[in-house]
């Protein structure tokens, strides 16, 4: 299969490379370009291109990179791009620690719903809430006991179980986390977030969630701060 990813950052580069090792043709895209994927493109075999030709690449498009950038992206990144390719939300919301204030996100819009609309595209949800290190560690073949799983919200069905079945054949068992509009579930400060539950665990988790976003995940006036220092 083709798949292009958008982000060469520590999830897209760990995507490369997995995805490569399974026997896919990664077309790979980052905001700098050039010979900054050399070393990756080497390693993995994937090939560097620019952000629409990767959006143009592939049956998936896998969107990785910081949540702010998702504005700087081409307004017609998927202009003429067929309905039926698929568009992976892997990104997180850090208002203090790194992204600054997002109004609408700020004002009770979800972050893969804000994303959706600002790229004009239906996304799935997934690979938000693991780390890098884990995912490209962790995994296992199927019927592994304790398995890690990751949780998958989207609201076509067809283009979900396409995702699910990816993360299947990464060494993950995906668990359906329901449509967009409860991908909050699997936001940072929820319970699922970054910890390695196998499925029973991630089910229990997402039901736990609540929707509040805590102040400390909410920006303030001196916003951003670090992830040392998050203000």
């Amino acid at each position: 299969m083709n798949i292009g990813i958008i982000g060469a950052g520590q999830i897209g580069g760990t995507l490369t490379r997995k995805l490569s090792a399974l026997g896919h043709q990664v077309f790979v895209a980052n905001s700098r370009g050039g010979h900054s994927l050399d070393a990756l493109t080497k390693e993995t075999g994937a090939k560097a291109v620019s952000v629409k030709e990767a959006a143009r690449a592939g049956e998936i498009v896998v969107v990785t990179i910081q949540e702010p950038r998702i504005k700087d992206l081409p307004n017609d990144l998927f202009e003429g791009v067929s309905a039926d390719v698929v568009v992976v939300d892997t990104g997180n919301y850090y208002p203090r620690q790194r992204d600054g204030a997002i109004d609408e996100i700020e004002a009770g819009t979800l972050e893969s719903v804000w994303v959706s609309k600002t790229l004009g595209r239906p996304v799935i949800k997934a690979f938000n809430n693991i780390y890098a290190k884990s995912l490209a560690d962790k995994g296992t073949p199927a019927g592994t006991p304790s398995r890690v799983a990751l949780p998958v919200a989207g609201d076509d069905a067809k283009s979900k179980q396409r995702i699910m079945d990816l993360i299947n054949a990464l060494g993950f068992d995906p668990v359906d986390a329901g449509p967009l509009s409860e991908s909050w579930r699997q936001q940072p400060a929820t319970p699922v977030y970054c910890a390695d539950f196998d499925v029973t665990g991630v089910k229990q988790a997402l039901a736990e969630a609540r929707p509040e976003r805590q102040p400390e995940w909410q920006a303030t006036p001196d916003s951003p701060g670090t992830f040392e220092d998050p203000r």
